[in-house]
């Protein structure tokens, strides 16, 4: 009880200190296992391990001590790996690669293989390793991993074309990884090494492709469908998911040895792109199981290594050697050899080359894979697990420490925020996000209602449900290129809240909200005026204008006094409500309390305004109404 409770308590601490210090978890959870496992073997009375994640019988009275009996360790481990990767499927949704669908389809497969074949080989050569024992090596770093590549996304703020590539091929080359693994574990446990394996081995990968993605996509369809007709009930819903996934993956392990990844990742993939009520609910505690999970597991893995193991990289310069071939020579030559038709730079692809860390399924599959085939006498099989972790831990250390520095020498840090998140996904949001997204802005639109995403993601705009009371949107890395925040919901407390919790996160070039009915009525000016999206148009007016003409229009302006004009007639009408300046470059400006500071007389400005279209002016009159440009 005391080992399974320190674990969880020690785990949990370690995702604290990761989060405070900003590094990826997997860094502080290896270290703890290691110091509870085989580095405290040095200073304990008996010599024997702290935590011993193994269950074994000691003594002459046999008497035991350890966790997990038998095979239960490997049991608990892929389970536990398959929950992880279903959340990592919920991420993935197809309108995000757009733009760099070519590199990151590229990445996981060409290099993939280069990897694969580049790593065998040099673990052979270098390390003296068997050619089976080399290339199970090759295929078990061939992942980078998501637990350890969204710390680098959401504490770094990449461009978009990096960070999209980094996090889908975290994603997707998981199962990929964990495929080839199968299949060069296959070998070795196979004792016909002819061509009697080869039609094995390819029968084998067909039956895990055919049975792993089928019943992924039909139980992923199932469960959507689950979902949507509210068959469960709402408190047992994200437990039933979890029962769901379990089954699942236990299903088609049955069905083809293995297969249970890969079923998991497509019905993720699949929950992903469909309109899932309650996606963010589900999506929430499935991210809550899988830090529980990631905690206990590190630490159970790195305390499973023996100091014979961990003598094996420290008494021979051979594993750093393997090491820095790895890191300096395979990485680049994969990245660069994929994404040389892509639309990436030359920078971008160097950065991406440097960021390359090692996550779970390496770890995980490397314990499993491992212990079984040192149990069997399969030589070389011992280095496996601590030639694993070298990797894992060598590669985060150094992507934690050095990507920011990296990042900002090769220019790939997005300088200038232009996003646009909108909160509140009503109509005349939806209308003013449209012409945004026209104009070449990314928008996202935040709401609570899921209907209202929904609708939201039919126009093709970018929408995220939920509460900004209890959910933080810190931790939402799509949202790293945003720098205007617009609160623009009915409630006038929750557009007050919004600019005081998220304005500086999203709202480094501008924040602002609707002005209440209250603050119009009363003629003055609020405390935070700066934070007026429109000074003289509550949410009553837009929700009017939306009504009677739901289109934005740019009038072209040729005088100041025009603009001014034009002003006092939009407030006049009612159904006119003024949104932005537009300059001559294209770039937007949010309207200031006093317009006569502007200058429009160069020519080429346009205004900008949802409703009803404008009359002519002709008369001048005088109006009253400081705004950074959007």
């Amino acid at each position: 009880m005391e080992e399974l409770a320190g674990i969880i308590i020690l785990g949990i601490f370690a995702q604290w200190f990761a989060w405070r210090v900003k590094v990826p978890a997997i860094l502080p959870l290896i270290v703890i296992g290691l110091v509870v496992g085989p580095l405290s073997t040095l200073f304990t009375a008996d010599g024997s391990k702290l935590i011993s994640p193994i269950f074994e019988v000691i003594g002459e009275e046999g008497e035991g001590r350890g966790l997990f009996p038998g095979e239960s360790l490997f049991y608990f481990v892929s389970l536990a790996i398959g929950i992880i990767l279903f959340e990592g499927g919920l991420t993935l949704q197809f309108r995000e690669v757009r733009e760099t669908q070519r590199s990151i389809l590229r990445l996981i497969s060409i290099g993939s293989l280069i990897t694969f074949l580049g790593a065998g080989l040099a673990a052979h050569f270098i390390m003296g390793l068997g050619w089976s024992i080399s290339f199970l090596f090759a295929a078990l770093i061939i992942v980078t991993g998501p637990t350890v590549i969204a710390p680098i996304l959401q504490n770094i703020p990449l461009n978009r074309n990096v960070s999209t590539v980094l996090k889908w091929e975290g994603i997707l080359i998981d199962p990929l990884g964990a495929l080839v693994a199968v299949l060069v574990f296959e070998f070795i446990s196979s004792t016909d090494h002819g061509l009697g394996f080869t039609g094995e081995a390819v029968r084998t990968f067909v039956q895990i492709i055919i049975y792993g993605g089928t019943l992924g996509f039909l139980a992923g369809y199932g469960l959507f469908q689950i979902i949507k007709r509210e068959l469960v009930p709402h408190y047992l819903l994200n437990v039933f998911i979890l029962a769901y996934v379990l089954l699942v993956f236990v299903l088609s392990d049955q069905l083809a040895h293995e297969s249970g990844l890969l079923a998991v990742v497509v019905m993720g993939l699949v929950l992903a792109n469909k309109d899932v009520p309650r996606i963010k609910e589900i999506l929430s505690f499935k991210e809550s199981l899988s830090v529980l999970l990631i905690s206990i597991l590190f630490i159970l893995l790195a305390a499973n290594m023996n100091m014979s193991e961990l003598r094996l990289l420290t008494e021979d310069w051979r594993p750093l050697a393997l090491f820095g071939f790895v890191i300096l020579v395979l990485r680049p030559l994969s990245v660069f050899a994929s994404t040389a038709r892509g639309n990436l730079d030359f920078n971008e692809k160097l950065f991406i080359s440097w960021v390359g860390p090692r996550g779970i399924v390496a770890a995980g599959i490397a314990s499993l894979f491992g212990l079984k085939l040192a149990a069997d006498g399969v030589p070389g099989a011992e280095y496996i697990t601590p030639l694993v972790f070298m990797i894992v831990l060598g590669t985060v250390l150094i992507n934690a420490t050095t990507a920011q520095l990296v990042a900002r020498m090769l220019g790939v840090i997005q300088d200038s925020s232009n996003g646009v998140l909108i909160l509140g996904a009503t109509d005349f949001a939806l209308t003013i996000a449209e012409y945004l997204d026209e104009q070449g802005r990314e928008v996202f639109l935040v709401d609570s209602n899921a209907g209202n995403i929904k609708r939201a993601r039919k126009k093709g705009l970018r929408g995220i449900v939920a509460n900004i009371y209890n959910s933080d949107l810190s931790d939402e890395y799509d949202l790293l290129d945003v720098g205007y925040l617009l609160a623009l919901t009915g409630s006038n407390d929750v557009n007050q809240y919004a600019i005081s919790r998220y304005e500086e996160l999203f709202g480094e070039r501008g924040a602002y909200r609707l002005i209440t009915t209250e603050e119009m009525k009363a003629g003055g000016m609020p405390d935070d005026a700066e934070h007026l999206f429109s000074h003289t148009d509550d949410f009553i007016n837009f929700s009017e204008a939306q009504r009677e003409a739901a289109v934005v229009h740019e009038r072209p302006l040729y005088s100041q006094r025009e603009l001014l004009d034009l002003l006092i007639v939009a407030r006049e009408e009612n159904y006119s409500v003024p949104l932005f300046l537009k300059a001559p470059d294209g770039s937007l400006q949010i309207l200031p309390h006093d317009p006569e500071s502007i200058d429009v007389d160069g020519g080429g400005y346009h205004l900008v305004y949802l409703g009803v279209k404008l009359p002519n002016v002709k008369q001048p009159r005088e109006v009253t109404q400081d705004r950074g440009e959007l």
